[in-house]
């Protein structure tokens, strides 16, 4: 009951706040005045092709890796260079990856010495409506999600029985992945990839930086519509929210059903021996270069006096930017980050050990659905208890998402847990909390503090929560680097993003300076 109450403070209070903010939208007027906007046609197309197109591209990146590299030690490094750019919140990479595509950016920059290039490309004038630098910014991002949500299956000792067994029978290494592994792993990482999808359908930092303009995606104008003061443009912001929700139940649903029919469709395996050609490793200098270079750039543009077209190396270096920058969203986030993780870790290990482990799904259900409903549920509840605009809003807004994150990040390590061990613990006349406390936690350090670590990074990447929550009153390293993005000084941008990408990085090295402290002298807890 402890556990069901605790859960219930954080998601409850959502469900007034649906009637309340989307309520109003269900009128025919506010939807016929939607269809008749003008903006609607071609936001609704750029949301679409960007969101299918990022979470396509996404998983097939995923799926080549894995199948060209595990189970070799390349795989091994693969994982080891993960958390870095897992840590990397998605503005900051849209921010650095604006850099690089942009007019003047470094690309154009090297193209421009070799083809005599006197001022940067017009790229400018070309548009691109259906957000197809978002789709490429989408893709890159979460195809490291998906490798680090493949990583946790591919580790499972079945997985690697499985493929011995196959390539003993003389199945070459793409038909062991086309015909066993791929078929048992893919409703696996059905949840994985709807949230990436969703996220793709309600993403609004990374549109405001590399997405269309005028019209933007859907959920920019939403979010527009949304914070207008005006009652019948939030009512018709509601209903844009309705229709995301309803673009995902809707590909999700047909996403379903067509994996339903090709399994039911499939021709058993012949059983005849093919060899076939492996996805190549060129994946691996796309993925990995963008990131790196994405963080390079970042750290050139923000110690860069002035830096003319089409030289590849700013003209002085200085440390002017950093000193001039606003640390006060810095600290904000800090303060912000550790109060939602430090809350959520307790949380999350009392739901594990006492919560009913059918209701997952519901604990889920902010990563697999698009942000906007949730955000304006949120809004609403808060401004009806009159809590809108304080530092208790805030935290609470942080932790409908920080919570299934840090649950998600656990649930592998709890279900992997040898009970018998527990099960000692009480026997020797330890009560449930002082076997968890004495025996189960300290055993499950490691990742518990990988779970502290994702909150925080998650917290800290938390845009419309903080922009909605917060009344525009908490600047954050997320919301000041976005709004720098509109026109800011690419110096200070640059700041703000690094300081982005700091934070996180900086709680991920914690984590694992803390386990390896513990465990210095502990074989078994290794």
């Amino acid at each position: 009951m402890l556990a069901l109450a605790l859960v219930a403070v954080v998601f409850v209070p959502l469900l007034p706040g649906l009637v309340w903010a989307l309520g109003p939208s269900l009128s025919a007027a506010v939807w016929q005045a939607l269809l008749a906007d003008p903006q609607w046609p071609q936001a609704l197309r750029a949301t679409l092709v960007s969101a299918l197109l990022g979470t396509l591209l996404a998983g097939l990146i995923a799926a080549a890796l894995a199948t060209r590299l595990y189970p070799s030690p390349a795989w091994q490094r693969l994982q080891q260079r993960l958390p870095l750019l897992l840590a990397m919140p998605h503005a900051a990479f849209a921010v650095g990856l604006f850099f690089l595509m942009a007019p003047s950016g470094w690309l154009a920059r090297v193209a421009a010495h070799g083809l005599s290039w006197p001022s940067p490309p017009d790229w400018v004038t070309v548009q691109d409506p259906y957000g197809l630098s978002l789709a490429l910014a989408l893709a890159l991002k979460e195809s490291w999600f998906l490798l680090w949500v493949l990583v946790a299956v591919l580790g499972e000792q079945a997985v690697t029985r499985q493929m011995a067994v196959a390539r003993s029978l003389g199945y070459s290494a793409a038909q062991t992945w086309r015909l066993i592994l791929w078929p048992q792993l893919l409703p696996r990482l059905g949840w994985p990839v709807a949230a990436a999808f969703a996220y793709g359908l309600s993403v609004v930092d990374m549109a405001l930086v590399l997405g269309p303009g005028t019209p933007p995606t859907l959920a920019v104008l939403t979010w527009h519509w949304l914070s207008d003061p005006d009652a019948r443009v939030q009512a018709q912001g509601g209903t844009a929210a309705l229709v995301l929700l309803a673009l995902f139940l809707s590909v999700t649903a047909l996403a379903f059903g067509l994996w339903q029919a090709q399994r039911r469709w499939r021709a058993y395996p012949t059983g005849r021996r093919r060899t076939a050609a492996q996805p190549s490793r060129f994946w691996l200098v796309p993925l990995w270069g963008i990131g790196y270079a994405v963080l390079a750039v970042l750290g050139v543009w923000s110690v860069a006096e002035s830096w003319f077209f089409p030289a590849l190396w700013p003209d002085a270096l200085t440390g002017d930017s950093w000193r001039a920058a606003d640390w006060a969203p810095f600290w904000t986030t800090l303060w912000l980050a550790l109060t939602v993780s430090l809350l959520c870790l307790p949380l999350a290990l009392v739901w594990l050990e006492w919560g009913p482990a059918q209701f997952n799904t519901v604990l889920y259900l902010p990563l697999i659905i698009p942000t906007l409903p949730l955000v304006a549920a949120q809004y609403a509840a808060l401004l009806r208890l009159g809590l809108d605009a304080t530092p208790l809003a805030l935290v609470w807004s942080h932790l409908l998402w920080v919570l299934p994150y840090m649950v998600l990040t656990l649930v592998g390590a709890y279900r992997a847990f040898d009970a018998r061990l527990m099960s000692s613990a009480r026997a020797l006349g330890n009560t449930r909390l002082q076997a968890c406390l004495r025996v189960k936690w300290p055993l499950l350090l490691r990742p518990i503090l990988g779970a502290w670590a994702v909150g925080f990074a998650v917290s800290v990447a938390q845009y419309l929560p903080t922009l909605f929550a917060g009344g525009g009153r908490f600047a954050t390293v997320t919301t000041e680097a976005v709004a720098l993005s509109a026109g800011g000084s690419r110096q200070m941008l640059a700041v703000q993003a690094l300081l982005q990408v700091a934070l996180p990085l900086a709680a991920f090295a914690l984590a694992t300076a803390l386990a390896r402290a513990r465990s210095h002298n502990r074989q078994g807890l290794r």
